[in-house]
């Protein structure tokens, strides 16, 4: 799909310097940006990303570290 969009002077050099040391089209650049932009802000993919993390670490640790940290986090409005 194309889209038209306007970029500021310097975010649209930056990105045409890094295309070039990409060896990547403008394109394909852009694409992938936004690709990358939304995952980050998809609730469910940040939420499952700290719940691995949580299991990881929580793993080792004591009970009362365990759902003293649980309890944090539910509190905390992601």
């Amino acid at each position: 799909m194309k889209a038209a969009v306007s970029i500021p002077d310097d975010v649209f050099g930056e990105g045409e310097r890094l295309a070039r040391r990409l060896k990547t089209s403008r394109s394909q650049l852009y694409a992938r940006a936004l690709a990358q932009f939304v995952a980050q802000h998809d609730e469910n993919r940040v939420t499952a990303g700290m719940n691995e993390v949580i299991d990881q670490v929580g793993a080792g640790a004591e009970p009362f570290v365990r759902v003293a940290a649980s309890q944090a986090l539910r509190r905390e409005p992601w």
